[in-house]
């Protein structure tokens, strides 16, 4: 009995955190006027974006930030999501 409510309290934890977490940057694609950015805009927007999202997280194992190729490599992989 216990584990079962333990696991449906886990369940519904990550179910919360991602719908909470749906705070992304194709959602803050807006411009000033409040309609959705489109074409180069969004393009441009969105690149910065994940960019500025991937940025803060690129640190090595020492807790140095990583520079060079280690950095390309670790932006490309976070920007893409893979």
């Amino acid at each position: 009995m216990m584990k079962r409510i333990f696991l449906a309290a886990i369940v519904a934890t990550f179910a919360a955190g991602s719908a909470l977490a749906d705070d992304t940057c194709e959602s803050k694609a807006v411009g000033k006027d409040g309609k959705a950015l489109a074409g180069a805009a969004k393009t441009s927007f969105m690149k910065k974006c994940k960019e500025d999202a991937c940025a803060p997280k690129a640190v090595g194992s020492d807790g140095k930030p990583l520079a060079g190729a280690a950095k390309n490599s670790f932006m490309k992989k976070c920007e893409t999501g893979a």
